[in-house]
Formats: C-alpha cells, structure tokens, sequence
C-alpha cells in the first residue's frame, strides 16, 4: 500500500511505502533569510513532515542537500551537524543547484525509516 500526505498536482508532501517516508524538497519558512536560518527553519520542516509521519530525524536513511552556492557548505553544515542526532548520520550527497525560487539558498529531499 501506498500512503500520500498533502497531495498536490505535482508532488505529495509526503509518501509513505513498505515502512518508508519520502518528503518532497523542503525549503526555510523565509526565503529571504541568510543560510543558517533558512537551513534552521528547512530542518524544522523535515521534522514536523517525520513527526506527521510517524519518523523522526535519527531513523533518516538518506538525505539530499540542494545548495544554490557551495560557498554556504560550512555554513549549512554547521546547523546540520548540530541537528542530527549523534551516530545517526545517514547516507547522504550535497550538490549546487538551481533551486526554483531563486531566493532560496537551501532545500533538502530526506528518505526515512517507520520502526
């Protein structure tokens, strides 16, 4: 069975199959704001989508980090290592990208466990 959160025409906030969680990209709350605090709110997001889901952050598999400058890594990482539990670091790649809006400096797409 496949379960969909939050459908929209394009993408459901969340899917949910065979006891994994798939999030759409998440992005900050405000997308003007600097890379620490858009990475702060992104994981905030990913959070309540887990919870909702009935995941949390130390049960991710993997994570895909989308940066619109690689000059923000540092910055970003900073925030992620402090929010991700320890030895509970998941597979993961970050890459530079175009995001969709360009005001964004960050969005992630997260895979996790259901136990």
């Amino acid at each position: 069975m496949i379960n969909r959160i939050d459908v929209h025409q394009r993408m459901s906030s969340i899917v949910i199959h065979n006891q994994t969680v798939y999030l759409c990209g998440q992005v900050a709350t405000d997308k003007f704001a600097d890379i620490t605090t858009q990475t702060t709110t992104m994981l905030k997001e990913v959070d309540k989508l887990l919870l909702q889901a009935g995941s949390q952050r130390d049960h991710i598999l993997s994570a895909t980090i989308y940066l619109k400058d690689m000059q923000d890594y540092d910055a970003m990482n900073k925030v992620w290592d402090s929010w991700l539990p320890e030895g509970h670091a998941p597979a993961r790649a970050c890459v530079q990208a175009a995001i969709a809006e360009p005001e964004y400096l960050v969005e992630v797409s997260v895979i996790a466990a259901i136990v």
